[in-house]
Parts: C-alpha cells; structure tokens; sequence
C-alpha cells in the first residue's frame, strides 16, 4: 500500500462552492481506476472544524504504483495542475490498514494526523506502535477507514482516517470529505505491511 496527498491552499476569500462543484462534476472520473484503492476528495474551509485556511486536496490509498504512475504521468493529474498549479506531493510508505466500524457508512470527514519519528527511538517498536494505533482507531463506532504510513525520508508517520461524522480534534487536521472513490477499496491489504 501507498499513500499520498497533495493540496492547494486558496485565497481566505475563495468561493468554495466552486470547488464543490468541480468535485460533483468530476470526481466519479476516478471511481474505476486501476491501482486505486480509494481517493478522498478534501475540502477545509477558513473558519469551519478549526481551520484557518481554504483548501482542496485529495488523500490517496493506492494498491499498485503503477496506479498511482499512470494517473500522475498519464495525463490525469494534469488537470489539477492546470486549474491551481503543480503541488507539492507527499507519499508515504504503507504501515497498516483497517476497515471501521462504520465500514458500510458514507464517508462525511477525514482526519489526517503527522508525527515525527524521534530521533533515538527503536524503529521497529515505533512503526508497529504506529500501525496498531490504526488498528484501535478503526475499533471505533464512528470511523469508516484508518490507515497509517511512512515518509522515511522526512522521518514522519500519518495517521489518515475516515469518519462518517465530524471527529475530535484530537485527531488531527480535519477535512470534509467531498467525494469517495474507492475502486479497489476491498483489495486494500488488511493490518500491518510487513
């Protein structure tokens, strides 16, 4: 499994329904992708969950690169760059993945949490500790997906979940979610990566 993520920050005065309605007109073109296991079309609006920005981006969960390839290089991708600019993209390698409670529910929000890898910790210990952490989240009631991955090169784990009503900020930056597209959804590899 591999994640990734980009997104654009807009102007405090954007209209946001645009991006609501780019979402309804486009976001099914992805619905059968090859390679994707979902794609979560996010929104955060300034002064809505506790964000003090406007942005649109998108969190993936893919099963194969070459997914992930022919949708950045196949030409898909270029139309988010034409509309807004090329992205930083992040990409994480998978740790762990599990189904929710509310599995069968529509997804309403997102919630993606960062954290470093300390210096001097046990990489082993730390990286199971992260991905059974995905396992207790999925335990409960409200959460549709957990996951959890790893960026080695800026040493930093994420923690991204789906959740079928607004979670705890606790929980980390939160997103509306616009638009699920789940193709291969159930292909996704349960539990930890290794």
């Amino acid at each position: 499994m591999h994640a990734m993520q980009y997104s654009f920050t807009l102007p405090a005065d954007y209209d946001m329904g645009v991006i609501r309605s780019r979402v309804a007109r486009l976001g099914h073109l992805l619905d059968g992708w090859e390679g994707l296991g979902i794609k979560a079309y996010l929104l955060r609006e300034r002064g809505v969950h506790g964000s003090p920005v406007n942005q649109y981006g998108s969190f993936y969960l893919w099963n194969t690169m070459e997914g992930m390839n022919a949708f950045l290089w196949g030409g898909a991708f270029q139309g988010p760059v034409n509309d807004f600019g090329r992205p930083r993209i992040r990409r994480w390698t998978g740790l762990a993945y599990a189904e929710g409670g509310a599995a069968d529910s529509p997804a309403q929000f997102a919630a993606r949490r960062r954290r470093p890898v300390p210096d001097g910790v046990e990489l082993a210990a730390f990286m199971a500790e992260s991905a059974d952490a995905a396992g207790e989240l999925a335990k409960r009631d409200e959460v549709v997906l957990a996951a959890a991955a790893v960026d080695t090169c800026a040493w930093e784990v994420v923690h991204f979940s789906l959740w079928d009503r607004e979670p705890p900020q606790a929980e980390g930056e939160v997103y509306q979610v616009l638009h699920l597209s789940a193709p291969e959804r159930g292909a996704l590899p349960r539990g930890r990566q290794w």
